[in-house]
């Protein structure tokens, strides 16, 4: 009886070389594998062509989804390797792991891998101060068929000789693995491989310690109930950048070196110059070249039998690159990491949700891509209008397919939008997760909506579901979203909140037209929230320090939008509401000037009634601190009216210029948060305006000395209007 342990690194090329090299040589009769043994009933799948990596294993805990793990494969991964060798050499192969029943009913910090990185510890023993770099060197950059599995044992039988024995989660993964292998000779197999990471070789060589110690090891482990299935995988999530543990830096780069045979260096920069031609850099034949050269140059140099991923990186910065860090970002990007994304085939058990998601995503056309494309839709088309209902019902879920905010450009009206899709192989688990809401998008969905909406949440978030509703066609929903809102709404005695949901609601009465929902319910709620805010927005105002009316001003502009959407009967109404407030004189200067402007653009103000307000607002009685606040409030609006109202600019020129020295050091931080926000062509337009300003009315100071004359004859006046003798 004999057993080949073969110590891996895991997604390695040169391991996953070595292990398909040793496999053929001693021809198991069975092969176990580093894994969860849930997945034995799944290894039959990868024989379906479709099965492409990089792919993973995903196991969770039915009852909580937030206890779930992946285990990666890709094509340059061992255990992937082993999993080829098998099938093709038709033999059977068992996942040794401790299961997932009891890894995800044991407690968070028991999770605890090796006690120490044996890697850093052979690379400094080897002169390294880069264990990725020794690593690489000694195993994975390799091409001879000399076996490392040797070497590798004994290195690690050094490291772990002085290190305690491993404790906890790690102490009952290795007594699983033992079981496993006593449990496979004793079904009869006498030759077999066995696959695992290579800090274990150790723990699974003969002699193996007596059964029982390994049976109370794992005596009375709690266990949860745990479903197993195959995901799509990328090679973005294989790099150690990504946060998962067992990653290396540069998958594509393994990737590479695993799949080409030959002339590895120059295969390799052809691809980098792909990449930068497709951006339009001028990268020509003779670049390669000497930047292969190079490439040789420095490994010969370093010692190296060819160039490794740190050669081939320098080369393409001095040559390819020209030194351009940007560049070679990008190549790092799409090469070196890449974002290869696998195929699972549609024989592979999915949960109901994720089957209606693979399905209707399918017959939309609408590809799993973890490279963020942008995709331009138009409402008025079905398909258009099917892609952006799914989408928005996903979002619902919490499974952020679509991004509308991060898209290239801005979405183009009530007919268009703009989405930037990308693809994450955790969105798997999310839709697991969201399973517990229905078995279909619609109806998880529509079951979130709902239970946003139950009880008495803040009315933001059950405007928001309104508004999702809506935008997801969910209409079994939208009768309980607007009853919600519409108690919410009258319970709600703040009308900074209800100022707050108009524009989500204001937003959604558009979406009747392009998507063929009937939004009359929803106008007459805005409608009565519209009465309500323009009833409390007196009271809002009086009293309220600037932070307050900053926050205002923002609500008010937001609404003062909300009503364009409403109709003209309620734009009316907010205007006369606006008016009314206007000519409270104990208003915060800058909520009094925003509040001008908007009357102004909104045709109520003429150009004399706007000079005579701001000259009332600028004159040398109010501290210039209030001034500057009415004029940022005022101009948030744009500074077109100064470049085309020379009266305006005379004001504002006079008011300026009447700030004292000791003053203006005061006034500036607020003068330039305002003028500051003009464009670089309105500034000039303005100041070129200043300059050709001629009889430029001044605002007069009080003068220092008092002519008693001219006072005296004003006491006789000043008597008889007070009542008083003279």
């Amino acid at each position: 009886m004999t057993t080949h342990l073969l110590g891996i690194r895991h997604h390695g090329p040169g391991s996953a070389r070595a292990v398909a090299t040793r496999l053929a040589e001693v021809e198991p009769d069975v092969v176990l594998i580093e894994g969860p043994p849930e997945a034995d009933a799944l290894v039959e799948l990868t024989e379906d062509p479709a099965m492409q990596p990089p792919v993973a294993l995903l196991a969770y805990a039915t009852d909580d989804v937030s206890r779930a793990a992946f285990w990666p494969f890709a094509v340059f991964s061992p255990e992937w390797q082993a999993l080829t060798y098998a099938r093709e050499a038709g033999i059977p192969v068992r996942f040794c792991d401790l299961p997932a029943a009891n890894t995800f009913a044991a407690p968070p910090d028991e999770h605890a891998g090796p006690p120490v990185d044996p890697l850093a510890l052979l690379a400094s023993a080897g002169g390294y101060d880069d264990p990725e770099r020794w690593w690489d060197d000694v195993v994975e950059s390799r091409r001879d068929s000399e076996s490392p599995f040797e070497v590798i044992a004994d290195a690690m039988t050094a490291v772990r000789e002085d290190e305690k024995p491993p404790q906890g989660n790690e102490a009952r993964r290795e007594a699983y693995m033992r079981s496993v292998l006593r449990r496979t000779r004793k079904d009869g197999f006498e030759n077999i491989a066995v696959v695992c990471g290579a800090w274990h070789v150790p723990a699974l060589a003969d002699p193996l310690p007596p059964a029982s110690h390994d049976q109370a090891v794992l005596k009375g482990l709690p266990k949860r109930k745990v479903a197993c299935t195959w995901v799509p995988w990328t090679h973005g999530r294989l790099a150690t950048a990504s946060g998962y543990g067992a990653g290396v830096r540069s998958p594509g780069w393994y990737h590479h070196l695993f799949t080409t045979a030959d002339d590895v260096t120059a295969r390799w920069l052809a691809e980098v110059a792909g990449v930068l031609r497709e951006e339009d850099l001028p990268v020509s034949t003779a670049h390669v070249i000497e930047a292969v050269r190079l490439a040789e140059t420095l490994a010969t140099l370093r010692g190296r039998s060819s160039a490794g991923l740190a050669e081939v990186t320098e080369a393409t910065r001095a040559v390819l690159c020209g030194g351009d860090e940007v560049q070679v970002e990008l190549v790092t990007r799409r090469l070196v990491v890449g974002e290869r994304l696998g195929e699972v085939p549609d024989s592979v058990p999915q949960p109901p949700l994720a089957a209606d998601l693979t399905a209707t995503a399918k017959r939309l056309r609408l590809k799993k891509d973890p490279v963020v494309k942008e995709l331009d839709l138009d409402l008025r088309t079905p398909g258009g209008l099917d892609r952006s209902k799914l989408l928005h019902r996903l979002r619902i879920l919490g499974i952020e397919w679509g991004s509308r905010e991060a898209s290239a450009r801005r979405n183009k009206g009530t007919f268009r939008e703009t989405w930037a899709l990308a693809w994450e192989p955790s969105f798997e688990v999310d839709l697991v997760a969201a399973a517990v809401y229905g078995t279909t998008v619609p109806s998880a969905a529509t079951a979130v909506i709902r239970g946003t909406v139950e009880g008495t949440p803040p009315l933001d978030e059950v405007t928001t579901a309104v508004e999702n509703c809506l935008l997801a066609d969910l209409p079994e929903a939208l009768p309980e979203a607007l009853a919600a809102l519409d108690a919410r709404a009258a319970a709600d005695a703040d009308v900074a909140r209800l100022m707050s949901a108009l524009p989500a609601l204001a937003r959604a009465t558009r979406y009747g037209n392009v998507r063929g929902t009937d939004t009359g319910a929803l106008r007459a709620v805005a409608d009565r929230m519209l009465d309500r805010i323009c009833a409390g927005l007196p009271p809002a105002a009086h009293g309220i320090d600037d932070d307050a009316a900053a926050r205002l001003a923002q609500l008010v502009d937001g609404v003062h939008d909300a009503t364009s959407l409403l109709g003209d009967e309620a734009k009316e109404r907010w205007l006369a509401a606006l008016a009314r407030l206007a000519e409270r004189p104990s208003l915060p200067p800058l909520l009094a000037g925003r509040l001008t402007r908007i009357l102004h653009d909104a045709g109520l103000f003429d150009a004399l009634d706007i000079e005579l307000r701001l000259g009332r607002a600028l004159t040398p009685g109010v501290t210039p601190s209030a001034g500057a606040a009415y004029v940022e409030g005022f101009f948030d609006g744009g500074a077109l009216l100064l470049v085309h109202d020379e009266g305006l600019l005379r004001v504002i020129d006079a008011w300026l210029a009447a700030i004292a020295d000791d003053v203006f050091t005061e006034v500036l931080p607020l003068l330039r948060r305002t003028f500051g926000a003009f464009s670089g062509p309105e500034k000039r337009a303005i100041g070129q305006r200043a300059a050709g300003l001629t009889g430029t009315a001044r605002v007069v100071a009080v003068a220092d000395e008092l002519d008693e004359d001219r006072a005296e004859r004003v006491l006789p006046v000043l008597a008889t209007l007070l009542g008083v003798g003279a």
